[in-house]
């Protein structure tokens, strides 16, 4: 596949509802160019995370230095740390100052398989069926930490998703390492997946 048939979702995609664009995101390609070099995996796993009402989120009735990109525009990067070793990659969703975002949770590599795996040497699914790992795969940390997402402007380095198709079926469940939240928001089925992908996450 030619590297130009990458085209960035627009920013429209993103300022919509999360739990739609949670959706709407499986299938989809997660695209890293770096130094030159094109790696693309499948979006099979996220979970929706909605915004100063949702007790979940980090945005919950508050804005913190940690929390400034979710505030922003839709389709840019709010990249964190957990357990001081895994990045997690969410991208932005809805108007700006409204702070929500879809985190990616698990991808199915589709190009650059063996770029992934010569910076993650893991065996098999290993490699990408989480949020930290995946991240790891792809070399992305902090340094893309607000990053816009609906742009291509740098020919050989940059992060975007690209559209995709999208899975035969979805399911849906409660959402992962949220036991402090509230318990409608922790019960809700606002994690998703393509049904039967044997890349998705082990957390059930």
């Amino acid at each position: 596949m030619e590297q130009e048939a990458f085209t960035p979702l627009p920013q429209a995609f993103y300022n919509r509802d999360t739990l739609e664009v949670a959706r709407d995101l499986l299938g989809c390609l997660l695209v890293r160019q770096l130094d030159g070099e094109l790696m693309a995996a499948r979006i099979v796993e996220t979970e929706a995370y909605r915004g100063s009402e949702d007790s979940a989120c980090h945005a919950h009735r508050r804005r913190t230095p940690r929390t400034e990109a979710m505030f922003g525009p839709p389709g840019h990067a709010y990249v964190y740390l957990v357990y001081g070793m895994h990045w997690l990659l969410n991208v932005v969703t809805q108007p700006e100052g409204n702070p929500c975002a879809v985190l990616i949770r698990a991808v199915e590599p589709v190009i650059g398989e063996p770029a992934m795996r010569a910076w993650r040497s893991v065996a098999g699914r290993n490699l990408s069926n989480g949020p930290g790992k995946l991240t790891r795969a792809l070399r992305i940390d902090n340094a893309l930490y607000g990053h816009d997402m609906t742009q291509r402007d740098d020919p050989t380095n940059g992060l975007w998703i690209s559209p995709g198709e999208p899975p035969g079926a979805v399911a849906s469940g409660p959402r992962v390492g949220i036991d402090y939240a509230q318990p409608a928001d922790r019960d809700a089925p606002w994690r998703l997946w393509s049904e039967g992908n044997p890349w998705v996450s082990k957390a059930r």
